[in-house]
């Protein structure tokens, strides 16, 4: 269990997953940089976090609520926690369109997590509502997925302890970073490459 002085941002888990550089410029180096993507995706959420609260058929409806989780380090804002008869469901906004890789299902299911400790109630699945197709998607909060929830943000605790930004390392994402023209992951990567090989090269000699 950690203690209060020990929460970390639930975001992270986004960040740590999506690239470790990238988390490490915000949450080590503590920068931030904005292009198109981060400032749609900040737009749609200030749309949410204005409202305080609604109920539609029965369903009470919190928008933007503080959650917390000592099990995990973490404590964040979950855009909207729907309060059904028979159950909690946490939903998240996200700007684009579902992803392959699960770091929107993570964040989501650590929102879940946090909502399970602080309410002692059983949270089975959420939703996911994508801006482009304008749809939820629904996220099942299975075992493989809260293990690797509980994994990332070990992880994310194990970086900030450390305090150290990794060298970059070229992936298909780094075009749509905010961060590419800081972290400049093809020129430093090819950089590291050459040395890595030079070193190699010496120590066989």
């Amino acid at each position: 269990m950690y203690s209060e002085s020990d929460l970390l941002p639930l975001s992270g888990l986004q960040h740590i997953l999506f690239c470790e550089r990238q988390c490490a410029f915000i949450h080590v180096e503590r920068e931030w940089t904005e292009n198109r993507f981060t400032a749609e995706g900040r737009i749609m959420h200030d749309r949410v976090h204005v409202q305080g609260h609604e109920t539609r058929k029965g369903v009470r409806a919190e928008f933007s609520v503080p959650v917390r989780s000592f099990a995990l380090g973490l404590t964040g804002q979950a855009d909207v926690v729907e309060f059904h008869p028979d159950r909690v469901r946490p939903v998240e906004y996200k700007r684009g369109r579902e992803k392959k890789d699960n770091w929107d299902r993570v964040q989501l299911c650590a929102q879940a997590l946090c909502l399970e400790e602080m309410l002692g109630v059983d949270i089975p699945d959420g939703d996911l509502f994508y801006g482009k197709i304008r749809r939820r998607r629904t996220v099942r909060f299975d075992h493989p997925l809260r293990e690797q929830t509980r994994l990332a943000a070990e992880r994310f605790h194990e970086m900030i302890r450390s305090g150290r930004t990794p060298p970059p390392v070229p992936i298909p994402a780094c075009k749509t970073c905010s961060f590419v023209e800081t972290c400049l992951p093809r020129t430093l990567g090819k950089r590291r490459s050459v040395q890595n090989y030079l070193n190699r090269m010496l120590n066989h000699s």
